[in-house]
């Protein structure tokens, strides 16, 4: 099991960065470069929502810091608009802007390209299903190892 678990982690690490890779060619082919692959992955994530700058760092693989300079960077190339918070002036609240949207849609038509391609390939529906289930599981596991981290003299059972 050791093994596995290892090789798992070590999986979806190069899994994500493999997958930045296809939105990096992705934005060259479509010959946009005021925006980087992380940060069309973040407007992706953000779609048609209106959310704070704390849930697109819950909601995506982004770090505090980063989402603050990516935001800033999208905003700056008007790929995002952000408006201050009337109940909590602390809080940022971001949009995707025309320009966003229209990136976003080129993202998606990727993706339905992906899943087109997906139907040539051995992957099957149930392939995908069990792959979900098991990250999700996985998803689970960590939240509760952290949560568990977090309070001293408890181990996870």
């Amino acid at each position: 099991m050791s093994n596995n678990y290892l090789e798992a982690i070590s999986l979806i690490e190069r899994l994500h960065r493999h997958f930045l890779e296809v939105v990096k060619l992705e934005l060259d082919g479509l010959g946009i470069h005021d925006i980087n692959n992380v940060q069309g992955l973040m407007l992706f994530n953000i779609g048609d929502a209106e959310m704070t700058v704390g849930e697109l760092t819950l909601r995506g693989c982004y770090l505090g810091s980063n989402v603050s300079y990516n935001v800033k960077k999208m905003v700056e190339n008007g790929y995002l608009e952000q408006e201050r918070s009337v109940h909590d002036r602390r809080s940022i609240h971001v949009r995707l802007t025309d320009k966003g949207r229209a990136l976003c849609e080129q993202l998606n038509g990727m993706h339905r390209r992906h899943i087109d391609m997906l139907s040539q390939t051995p992957i099957k529906e149930a392939d995908m299903e069990v792959v979900i289930t098991t990250l999700r599981r996985l998803e689970r596991f960590w939240v509760r190892a952290s949560d568990l981290a977090q309070r001293p003299g408890q181990r996870a059972a």
